[in-house]
């Protein structure tokens, strides 16, 4: 059974990434583990026993605000609670902290809250963004105004390298959740690309046939990030997916751009990101 490393700091904004994981796990068999990141901060001039006894107090205090915290997800989603787990874990690094135990305990997935800011761009420099750029473990980016949605449509945005690989990991994850697959092209202005021809051939490669092309050639003036928007709303994807490496990549490019940051990207969809092969 997959495995998904589901974080919260306690505020009402990382509530929306339980609610996200609590709903997919109700449409396919997922463990689920809640995760907390702590540092307990120590008076100096304290003996070591008091040092010791302060830290399994404070410790357990952390712990039993984790449960009733996650018990009250489970309980406002109205979905039955499967076996699911608390962690807590102390460090000084949030984001090291995450990334080290979804790595040593080889979780399939990350999934944590954004802080619904408005403009995407200012995602960067939080701890969403930290995982984005750094975790080998993909991280599912779940927007605080989350609302549960059934997941019947996902919208996977490409650059076509590397398809039949990325595909198949979009299928797979689509697969159990009878979720439709929306790809979304970029294509140059000057490499034509026949939407029709190109979707036979994607039907082909992944032998998943609920799936539907989009290529937008480019000869228009409008961003990315309100083609992706557009796309999202028209075709009700319940969230989105997209692959990423260390450099400029198609994730910068779309809600990044020079013309991007003067939109807002509200989509209330969240986002799972892969790092490219």
């Amino acid at each position: 059974m997959e495995k998904i490393l589901v974080t919260t700091d306690f505020s009402a904004n990382s509530k929306a990434g339980l609610r996200f994981a609590i709903q997919l796990t109700s449409q396919n068999k997922f463990e689920l583990t809640f995760f907390h990141s702590f540092y307990v901060l120590i008076p100096t001039g304290w003996s070591k026993n008091k040092i010791s006894e302060y830290k399994k107090t404070e410790e357990k205090k952390i712990q039993n605000k984790l449960n009733s915290f996650v018990a009250a997800i489970y309980k406002n989603t109205g979905i039955n609670s499967p076996k699911f787990e608390c962690v807590t874990k102390s460090s000084v690094f949030t984001e090291n902290n995450i990334r080290k135990y979804a790595a040593e305990n080889k979780f399939n997935f990350i999934c944590t809250s954004t802080r619904g800011v408005g403009k995407f761009k200012r995602l960067f420099g939080t701890t969403t963004a930290t995982l984005i750029k750094q975790s080998h473990v993909p991280v599912i980016a779940v927007p605080s105004n989350y609302k549960s949605n059934n997941i019947s449509s996902i919208l996977y945005a490409s650059d076509l390298l590397n398809i039949e690989k990325e595909l198949k990991k979009v299928i797979d994850f689509a697969r159990p959740l009878k979720a439709q697959v929306v790809l979304l092209h970029f294509s140059s202005p000057y490499k034509f690309v026949d939407s029709k021809m190109f979707e036979a051939k994607v039907k082909s490669i992944s032998r998943y046939n609920n799936i539907e092309v989009h290529i937008d050639n480019e000869t228009h003036d409008q961003p990315r990030v309100s083609v992706v928007a557009s796309l999202l709303k028209k075709t009700k994807s319940s969230m989105m997916i997209m692959f990423t490496e260390q450099r400029r990549n198609l994730f910068q490019k779309i809600f990044l751009s020079s013309k991007s940051v003067k939109h807002s990207f509200n989509t209330k969809v969240p986002l799972l990101i892969y790092k490219k092969a």
